[in-house]
């Protein structure tokens, strides 16, 4: 299923006013909050994206991390499938699969899968990851993440895109074998851009951007053209933000304080880096008070206004953290209150 038919289909349950071309979804760490457990972790993950179909989300993109709390999924791929599997209409994406921990055939086998049996309800979003403890846990190497992330993503689109390959590079090689599972319409590949190298590495292959949360609208928009400048074409780029309805600004931004550097803050103690590179510290309190300001953070009109300004710098395609304010009753509220406050004034505005 490729996007002109995800489009027409957003069109045809779409209110009057509606933008078929701007699209909607949550994004998900699954990060243990305190008190809890994995078990919970997860299953609250499983039940939060059944209520972003419910409220009328196009999708839902989780988040993929190793040996930390701030995220218990180690496998987007795997839960995209259950996810997939839980859900009827709405999009999986996943935030990212690391290419660097993995074997981009690997990934790419089971993409196909996964977009074979949900009808082509599959968003694989892929990423070069951090120099963090899983490659050496996994054996892939620093080497995988420093220089090899070109020929992972290259390999990667090679198998979707083909009936046989073999290979010969610098950080894989293997005889000519026929691809299985085979998809008549490869699923979707986005490419997390966090660098000005990374976003002419997918410009050169045509592939859309997934930006991150840790930047605002100005950066986004330079990334937007940097893209172009390298020859990019226009193609639907996917936005995350934090996001959190309040009944004002302050109520907002308090919950997200109040309830955010607690489970974010030993999270980001997890991000070890395999070699001796120093590791700067992040103030987790004051990481949330940035966030808040980049953001739509505040009543649904504040909400709604953020996400216009979002849209005016051509952006099209946004996802938002919802998980903030640390409970599972906090998260379903606020997925309820996006779909059902702010995206209506959004797309009324629009």
């Amino acid at each position: 299923m490729n996007e002109t038919v995800l489009m027409s289909e957003v069109s045809q349950r779409a209110p009057a006013g509606y933008d078929p071309e701007v699209r909607f979804g949550i994004f998900l760490l699954a990060a243990r909050f305190p008190g809890e457990d994995d078990a919970a972790s997860l299953a609250r993950t499983v039940r939060a994206a059944a209520a972003a179909e419910d409220a009328g989300f196009d999708d839902v993109w989780v988040a993929e991390h190793h040996f930390m709390s701030y995220g218990t999924v180690p496998s987007a791929l795997a839960l995209a499938g259950h996810l997939l599997g839980r859900t009827a209409r709405i999009g999986v994406g996943t935030a990212v699969t690391v290419l660097s921990a993995r074997h981009p055939v690997a990934v790419a086998e089971e993409a196909a899968m996964l977009a074979l049996v949900s009808g082509g309800r599959l968003r694989l979003g892929v990423g070069r990851g951090g120099p963090w403890r899983e490659l050496e846990v996994f054996g892939t190497g620093l080497s995988r993440y420093e220089s090899g992330f070109p020929e992972s993503l290259d390999l990667l689109l090679a198998w979707l895109r083909s009936e046989r390959v073999g290979w010969r590079g610098e950080h894989f090689a293997f005889r000519e074998v026929p691809v299985v599972p085979r998809t008549a319409e490869p699923p979707p590949v986005w490419v997390a851009c966090t660098s000005p190298e990374t976003e002419g590495l997918a410009a050169a292959r045509r592939l859309p951007m997934l930006l991150g949360m840790h930047v605002g609208d100005a950066e986004k928009a330079a990334a937007l053209g940097r893209y172009r400048a390298a020859g990019g074409p226009d193609v639907p780029h996917v936005s995350a933000h934090l996001a959190q309805v309040g009944s004002s600004r302050d109520d907002a931004a308090g919950a997200l304080l109040a309830g955010m550097p607690g489970w974010l803050g030993p999270g980001l103690d997890g991000y070890v880096p395999v070699d001796d590179r120093p590791r700067p510290h992040r103030d987790a309190s004051a990481y949330v008070r940035k966030l808040c300001g980049l953001h739509p953070v505040g009543s649904p009109a504040d909400c709604a206004a953020a996400i216009r300004r979002t849209l005016d710098t051509g952006l099209r395609h946004l996802i938002f953290l919802v998980e903030g304010a640390g409970s599972e009753a906090a998260t379903l509220e606020n997925i309820a209150r996006l779909g059902g406050e702010v995206l209506p004034l959004v797309r009324r505005a629009g």
